[in-house]
Order: structure tokens, then sequence, then C-alpha cells
């Protein structure tokens, strides 16, 4: 891999800053353009170091889907598969209610840039590698429900944070509808 230049280096930490925010303002469907005169940059400068909207958007998100995995990790010995299980959901959850325009973007896969087959959907990608083993373990020790699968579970919270996103508090009601699907596809309560 080439080595970038200092200014484009900062062209792209200025373009990705500017992005985190009007992300969190305006959501997924945030304006490029936007995004391009804010960091003082063309919309060609943007599009060099992010191809595709999906691919400022798992910029955008990264960090937030890095500590999702670390989290993850650090549940997977966790004397309680069901409960470790419940926990990342629960942290997933948090987070897709926080993070306006994570859900939308984590469900674009198919709708979205349907020429940009270089880049796969990273971020569920990502979670759903981080998951399988929590949701393999839950499965073996009997406190899931068989057929239920990782994209099932990512599917779920990102539709509870599409669903709750303009409840007054989205968390909240996220979580209480989280704790009701629970008993669905968990035989244990």
């Amino acid at each position: 891999m080439a080595v970038q230049r200092v200014d484009a280096r900062r062209n792209r930490a200025l373009i990705l800053a500017v992005a985190e925010a009007e992300v969190a303002a305006h959501g997924a469907d945030a304006s490029l353009e936007q995004i391009a005169r804010t960091a003082g940059v063309g919309s060609a400068t943007v599009r060099r170091h992010f191809p595709s909207r999906r691919a400022l958007l798992q910029a955008v998100f990264g960090n937030r889907i890095d500590a999702l995995c670390a989290h993850a990790a650090a549940l997977a010995d966790a004397d309680d598969p069901r409960a470790a299980l419940l926990d990342w959901l629960s942290a997933l959850t948090t987070y897709a209610t926080s993070a306006r325009g994570m859900a939308d973007a984590l469900l674009r896969d198919d709708r979205d840039d349907k020429d940009d087959t270089d880049h796969v959907n990273a971020c569920s990608a990502r979670l759903a590698g981080a998951v399988d083993p929590l949701l393999h373990r839950a499965a073996r020790a009997g406190a899931m429900a068989s057929g239920v699968t990782t994209a099932d579970l990512i599917s779920l919270v990102t539709g509870l944070a599409l669903a709750t996103e303009h409840h007054p508090d989205p968390a909240a009601e996220a979580h209480r509808l989280l704790a009701l699907t629970v008993r669905g596809i968990s035989p244990q309560s």
C-alpha cells in the first residue's frame, strides 16, 4: 500500500470528522456535498478517500464497531453463554439507538451501491464475525432457539433502532422491545 501524503491524511481526517458530525445531525443520508463544503474540499476529494456513501459510513462507525467487537471477544468465555449474548445485544441496541444513521447503514447492504461489489457491508460483517461465537455457545447450551442466526439478531436490533428512532426515549423503548423479543428467541426467561 502506498504511503499517503501528509495533506491527503489530513484531508481524510478532516472529512471523517466533518462526516461524523453531519451523520450525527442528519443520519446516514447526510449530504456528501455538504460534508465536502464544510471540510473545505471538493466532492472529488471526498470520493477519492471514500468511493461510496457506504465506505464513508463504515469509516464513521468504525471505532464503535471496533468497541462492539472487542466487547463480544471479552464475553466469549463468560460462564453464562445466554447472559453473554444478551449483554452484547444490549450493547448493540444502546449503540444503534444512540448513533443516528447506524441502524440504517447496517440495513443498506442490498439497497445502495449496486455497482459497489468490492465493498461488502463491512460493519455488518465485522459484527457478525464478532457475535457468531457468542450465538453458537448460547445455542450449544440450549439457551437460544434453533435456527436463530447472527444476521437475524443484527436485523432485529437494527429494526428496533429504526422503529424507535422518533420515540421520546429511543434507547429505553428499544431495550424494552428487545426484552419482549428475547422471550421469543431464547427459551430461558
